[in-house]
């Protein structure tokens, strides 16, 4: 089987995603699978050396400032042009399978070349009555056109009933040694606001990473780091609390690796709104409206939640795309659940949803 796979590259999350699939996609033999990106300059991804040959296009990004997204920037600065153009000049009549991370270009192509695409992104999830906060009418016509595809796999830490999918954490560490510094990754934050907030709490140390940082270096009780897959992941495993926006990758390593989490929403993006609810209402982080000190004292005297246990490998999602039964998409979620662990907290929470 011939796959193009194309992944929405203004978030880690979604490349996270991806570099999981790519491991196990890269370990068979009866599949072959080409990369797309887009939404990201060429020149910002790193760490991409997993996707091989992959190809790069502008796609459509959000346009965010001081924790917010600017949604008339986003609009003016949207290359609608370019993405017409790239869209009716991608030729996909040599794949079986489009797959789709929220990822404009290969989504439309596939729709207007008739080829069958399958969405398996957080994005694909809100289709469903899952916890939302904050929707819009916008917000609804955007997950509609933004990427739509003939079948949809949604990814969230729990199914709510309907055809979704656990998320895969690859990551088995030791946690057998702790520090008492705490990561901190808001990215759609200004560093400014963030380090006059860490600085009120000076015996507490912190470890940052943020994209507007081009060389390490040390402000206070913070050493701030430019983004770096390996040593970001060495430093969220050995750290004991992690301050983030609301995304869904990283806070679902979180949750696979029993660190407290404390989340600050990106205002005007409904899914991390909607995430928050969900965690809170699983009883699994706490959260933030705004950069507040008195918030993260108090967060910083929780204690650490039970890990939940998700797959670590995407394989029998793989196999059930070889099996080409697309449309059968509860199967393959219930037999995803079914690795699934929660502790018994949690379980009895989800009893009431």
């Amino acid at each position: 089987m011939k796959i193009l796979y194309g992944v929405q590259g203004t978030g880690n999350g979604h490349i996270a995603r991806a570099r999981v699939m790519a491991k196990a996609f890269v370990k068979r033999d009866d599949v072959q699978v080409d990369f797309i990106f887009s939404g990201r300059e060429p020149e910002k991804y790193f760490d991409m050396q997993i996707f091989g040959d992959y190809r790069c296009f502008s796609g459509l990004t959000f346009i965010t400032q001081r924790g917010a997204v600017k949604k008339w920037q986003t609009v003016k600065r949207a290359k609608i042009k370019q993405l017409t153009h790239d869209v009716r000049s991608l030729d996909l009549s040599g794949y079986d399978l489009v797959l789709n991370d929220f990822e404009p270009v290969t989504a439309w192509a596939a729709k207007l070349q008739g080829k069958t695409s399958i969405s398996v992104s957080h994005q694909a999830a809100f289709k469903h009555n899952v916890p939302k906060q904050g929707e819009t009418l916008g917000d609804r016509i955007l997950m509609r056109f933004f990427a739509p595809c003939e079948i949809n796999l949604g990814v969230h830490w729990y199914h709510f009933g309907f055809p979704i999918m656990p998320p895969f954490i690859e990551e088995k560490v030791d946690l057998s040694v702790i520090s008492d510094q705490i990561l901190v990754y808001l990215p759609f934050e200004c560093t400014s606001a963030i380090s006059q907030m860490l600085a009120a709490m000076p015996d507490q140390r912190f470890i940052c990473y943020h994209p507007d940082v081009e060389h390490t270096f040390e402000h206070g009780n913070a050493v701030w780091h430019p983004p770096a897959k390996i040593a970001f992941q060495q430093a969220l495993i050995g750290s004991k609390g992690v301050i983030a926006n609301g995304g869904f990758e990283l806070a679902s390593e979180c949750l696979q690796l029993g660190k407290k989490l404390l989340i600050k929403p990106l205002k005007g993006q409904y899914e991390q709104s909607s995430n928050r609810i969900t965690l809170e209402n699983m009883g699994l982080a706490h959260s933030m409206d705004n950069l507040d000190v008195n918030t993260v004292k108090q967060w910083l005297s929780k204690p650490e939640p039970e890990a939940v246990s998700f797959p670590d490998s995407p394989d029998m999602l793989i196999d059930w795309l070889m099996k080409r039964q697309w449309h059968d998409t509860q199967a393959i979620c219930d037999q995803l659940w079914r690795c699934v662990s929660f502790p018994n907290q949690v379980q009895r929470k989800l009893a009431t949803f």
